[in-house]
């Protein structure tokens, strides 16, 4: 029986999925954000296993969907601040008293406000699809394993509240299933109360279970550390994080642009001395810890190369990215940045698939 090889550290499928999401926040040129939401659809469809929590990229969507119709439905609704001359249907208006002023309820509503809210709607889409395409690529198992001591109790609840959602559409499409099979309904406000309380027990039966392992294998049992020692590792913990906020916010700021890096390269650089010192608290042992390979450097570089390109390209190019609206033009497709897209279907051609289970 041939050897299976080694699975991809969870590790570099999120920092993959965050690269992408970086990138989606620069631009609101809809043919790029296709393009990223393109290649990380493509790469979910050939790398995902079958196990329930990777069937949630479709939940993903849908909600990335559904937050899209919701911008442009407040759009509709509430109007745009953005001035527009090509008016598609005016809706009756609602009289608002003076003290709502820059507030409407109906009134004409524009193309290019549809645009401009499609658009930055469309950016948030993007968002949520590649934060679903690293939940259903990555085991929330073997994440949890590979996480720093200091970070351990925080991961699994990150990791309890990520894998609850994968799990009960799981359930419901089981129900759903059976009630087919014994020709109830399976649709509709009744089908959903029927279907709906199998699934809490089950949930609630879940957690119980849950609890009983953690409590069993000892979670929450912490070691005795020397009050220097946590009071060092708060301090660096703290300061590193407000570190990284301050130089986040130089960056992304033009005036503090010179302090921004720096500041941001040492906030990084205590926050991870301080969990370095915060995983001193909790002593466990890793069985068969996930090895970070040249496979996961190629994914979470391709990722992050993404993200710095389109960065970079939103610094020079900044109306091709982030395309207008008044006047009304059709977005063109920038080259370079186009191409710097592409890189994020690296991990579809290195790493290999893994065979999944016949039905």
């Amino acid at each position: 029986m041939p050897e299976r090889s080694p699975q991809l550290h969870p590790g570099a499928w999120w920092l993959w999925a965050l690269g992408l999401g970086t990138a989606a926040t620069r631009t609101t040129n809809p043919l790029l954000l296709a393009l990223l939401v393109a290649a990380s659809g493509y790469v979910v469809a050939t790398h995902r296993s079958s196990a329930p929590w990777a069937r949630s990229y479709l939940a993903f969507a849908k909600l990335a969907v559904a937050v899209l119709c919701v911008r442009l439905a407040f759009t509709v609704l509430l109007g745009s601040p953005v001035p527009g001359t090509h008016v598609l249907f005016t809706l009756p208006e609602v009289p608002l008293p003076d003290w709502a002023q820059g507030i409407r309820l109906g009134g004409p509503v524009t193309a290019e406000a549809l645009l401009f809210s499609g658009y930055n709607g469309l950016k948030l889409a993007a968002l949520l699809i590649c934060v679903g395409a690293a939940n259903a690529l990555s085991s929330p198992a073997r994440l949890l394993k590979s996480l720093p001591g200091a970070l351990y109790e925080a991961g699994v609840a990150v990791v309890v509240a990520l894998t609850f959602a994968p799990h009960l559409i799981a359930d419901v499409r089981r129900l759903r299933s059976a009630r087919r099979l014994r020709g109830r309904p399976d649709r509709g406000v009744r089908g959903l109360l029927q279907v709906g309380l199998p699934v809490l027990e089950g949930a609630l039966e879940r957690s119980v279970a849950l609890a009983a392992a953690m409590d069993a294998r000892g979670f929450g049992r912490t070691a005795e550390v020397p009050a220097r020692v946590r009071r060092t590792t708060a301090a660096l913990t703290l300061g590193g994080l407000l570190g990284v906020c301050a130089g986040t916010y130089g960056l992304l700021t033009a005036e503090g642009g010179t302090y921004g890096l720096p500041v941001l390269l040492a906030g990084a650089a205590a926050a991870l001395a301080g969990l370095r010192l915060g995983g001193r608290r909790s002593p466990r042992t890793r069985y068969r810890p996930a090895p970070w390979g040249p496979r996961a450097w190629l994914v979470a570089g391709s990722g992050a190369a993404v993200a710095a390109l389109l960065t970079l390209a939103a610094a020079r190019e900044p109306d091709a990215l982030n395309p207008g609206v008044v006047p009304l033009a059709v977005p063109a497709l920038p080259l370079w940045p186009a191409v710097s897209v592409l890189l994020a279907l690296l991990p579809a051609f290195v790493v290999p698939q893994e065979p999944r289970e016949r039905a």
